[in-house]
């Protein structure tokens, strides 16, 4: 039977069960009530060889592993602090990791941490804060533990993006909004999420065929976690449907809400892009409700699955983190 939006992570797991025992898997963005706190607790019941846990908050890391300890004691767990807005951090996290022995390899990477629809403000590098942290970091994180990712039998990596992608394409000569002037903190998360899809297309291409790694994106549904916390959508909701008005997109004249999801549903297609086998044939897609996404209907847009586009990031990416992977 096909999966679906109703499809669960919990009932994705039994059936993927061999897949994930034995794996070690590092999932960014994991704090309590997340989708990668959901996600990592989930994948535990099937036995995995070590779940690496990282996010900003070492507390709030530590009450994770004490969560899935509890439950299962026997499961190795490591804590990573990682601040993905800042390259300096994401260097030393990517240090730490490949100063591991205990952990030769890591066979699945979930880029799960973002920020979404914040005020303007510049990373300490000098980024805009949503294409910093929701990009600039990962890419450079995940470039430089590649190799160790690459040890692995069937190394993959998984980029949470959204249908957030909608709002903007990649700003190659305003990424950083013209010092705020030419800012909407819808298009400037869009243009984040953009850079997610194609940073696995990438990815895929550049590593697919010679070292068997595949990557992907996915959108994971709308879910109300802490990413949104900070948002009244009483507001918030009108400069959302300006973005799309100002698109030209259908969305933007038909405000009916979002539908819903809980975290079990939400992380069902972290799941699947994780471990799903068939998925070998179509390295590189993006994965909405467990599936392989529509580019009709689910609205896909062309900018986020472009092969140009996704290279013109790449080198564009090289650049600003100060540093060439030139595979």
């Amino acid at each position: 039977m096909p999966y679906d939006t109703n499809t669960t992570a919990t009932e994705l797991v039994p059936d993927y069960a061999p897949l994930i025992e034995g794996k070690t898997i590092l999932v960014t963005g994991v704090s309590p009530g997340s989708l990668g706190s959901s996600y990592i607790q989930c994948i535990a019941k099937a036995k995995p060889a070590c779940l690496i846990l990282a996010g900003r908050s070492a507390n709030k890391l530590a009450k994770c592993a004490e969560d899935i300890l509890a439950t299962d004691p026997n499961i190795e767990i490591k804590i990573l602090e990682i601040d993905l807005s800042s390259l300096n951090s994401a260097r030393k996290a990517a240090d730490q990791v490949n100063g591991w022995e205990d952990v030769p390899s890591i066979d699945v990477l979930v880029n799960n941490a973002g920020i979404m629809a914040v005020e303007y403000q510049l990373s300490a590098d000098g980024f805009e804060s949503h294409f910093a942290t929701n990009h600039l970091g990962p890419f450079l994180f995940t470039n430089l533990i590649m190799k160790k990712i690459l040890k692995s039998a069937s190394p993959r990596v998984v980029m949470v993006s959204s249908d957030g992608h909608r709002l903007s394409p990649i700003r190659f000569y305003d990424y950083n909004f013209d010092g705020g002037k030419t800012y909407n903190k819808w298009t400037g998360y869009g243009q984040s999420k953009t850079a997610n899809m194609l940073m696995a297309l990438s990815l895929a291409k550049k590593l697919g065929v010679k070292y068997n790694l595949q990557a992907f994106s996915l959108h994971p549904g709308a879910i109300l976690t802490n990413l949104s916390s900070h948002l009244d959508w009483s507001t918030d909701m009108d400069g959302l449907l300006s973005v799309y008005r100002q698109l030209g997109e259908k969305q933007g004249w038909e405000d009916q809400g979002f539908t819903l999801k809980n975290l079990d549903r939400g992380t069902a297609t972290h799941i699947y892009a994780s471990f799903d086998p068939s998925l070998k044939a179509h390295n590189g897609a993006h994965l909405v409700d467990s599936h392989m996404a529509d580019p009709m209907v689910d609205i896909v847009k062309p900018w986020a699955t472009n092969d140009l586009e996704a290279e013109k990031l790449w080198v564009l990416s090289e650049k600003l983190v100060g540093q060439e992977f030139p595979y």
